[in-house]
């Protein structure tokens, strides 16, 4: 698909850390022109550049960095709003853009759970883009709002999708490791996280138990229907920059054999209908043959952070089969999932 003339987008919670990823990742983007900064009362009227800590690797888009901040609320001179906000701030903000005709790419978890609002990953469940009827029926938004899933869902859902569709899914044990940078700026202190694990990240297993049900969950008519399996999640911090660890152990309605499992996951292009969405990765489940691999250091940039990597498949003694797998939590899991919606919404003539 190609683009004419670039859409125009607004990017709220600028300064933070996910916001930073949204910039980052926007400032080249081939469909996409960052014509709006928003951020808090604070940080409103002055330049980008002279407000944001920069915390990434590389240095700030100049361009980027010269545009004035502006409050987080309508109007802003934008098409396509990119949501950064934390989920109580979001809550009360992102209405007001989807209410009167914004297109809203949320990162946040404060609408993930409604009825009527889509928690998509376009590889896995673009077509719950139906639910945008029932949204504008029940609200009566000009405008709409689409949600991406928590950091850590993406890397079990990805590749849980294929295996469902070819053999069923019963049951899941996940035990993860996460990143401390999915904690957001600044996040641990050092004294709490160096050489330490800590067995405890508010309301993430409840995310990941339901948001795997609802991805991959289908529907009927306009109607969503969650996944029928039953998911157990303990979630951990660990000292590791970037990257989801995941720990899979799976009951299968049909249990296959290992080298099916593999072809499966290799083999995986995503649902039909997400053709050309430029950070759509040119493989989406990588499969590592080694014995030691993945590794969040050595595979959370696979396809520039937007593939999941897959290793150690093996039989497991209780359930089925397991797996380990690595996803970049920022890249894939964050920013460069909003946006990959929002090409979605642009190739399905949506926004």
């Amino acid at each position: 698909m190609e683009i004419n003339k670039k859409i125009p987008v607004a990017v709220l919670g600028a300064t933070g850390m996910v916001g930073q990823c949204f910039v980052q990742l926007l400032a080249y983007h081939p469909w996409f022109r960052i014509t709006a900064l928003a951020s808090s009362e604070r940080c409103a009227g002055k330049k980008y550049q002279d407000v944001c800590h920069w915390l990434l690797e590389g240095e700030m888009p100049a361009e980027i960095g010269k545009l004035v901040v502006q409050p987080a609320q309508p109007p802003l001179e934008a098409k396509i709003i990119f949501s950064a906000l934390p989920a109580l701030i979001a809550r009360e903000v992102e209405p007001l853009f989807a209410e009167v005709g914004y297109i809203v790419c949320s990162n946040a978890s404060a609408f993930r759970y409604e009825e009527d609002v889509p928690v998509i990953i376009p590889e896995i469940n673009h077509d719950h883009t139906a639910l945008f009827e029932k949204q504008k029926k029940n609200r009566g938004w000009k405008g709409m709002l689409v949600t991406s899933p928590n950091c850590t869902t993406s890397g079990i859902a990805l590749p849980l999708k294929p295996l469902h569709k070819a053999f069923g899914i019963r049951k899941i044990f996940v035990v993860t490791m996460q990143a401390v940078s999915g904690a957001g700026y600044p996040g641990l202190s050092y004294l709490d996280i160096e050489d330490n694990v800590i067995p405890f990240i508010g309301g993430e297993e409840q995310k990941i138990e339901t948001e795997t049900c609802l991805l991959l969950g289908k529907m009927v008519g306009s109607q969503r229907i969650p996944a029928n399996m039953t998911i157990s999640a303990q979630a951990n911090r660990v000292s590791v920059k970037e990257g989801h660890t995941t720990c899979l152990s799976i009951a299968f309605v049909q249990k296959p054999s290992r080298e099916d499992i593999i072809s499966v996951l290799e083999n995986f292009n995503g649902i039909e209908g997400i053709k050309g969405l430029p950070s759509k990765p040119k493989q989406i489940l990588v499969v590592r043959q080694e014995e030691d691999r993945p590794q969040p250091r050595k595979d959370r940039h696979t396809n520039n952070g937007m593939s999941v990597t897959v290793g150690r498949i093996r039989p497991c003694p209780i359930l089925d089969y397991r797996m380990v797998t690595v996803s970049h939590n920022t890249l894939r899991g964050a920013a460069g999932g909003s946006i990959l919606n929002a090409e979605l919404l642009v190739a399905k003539n949506l926004a």
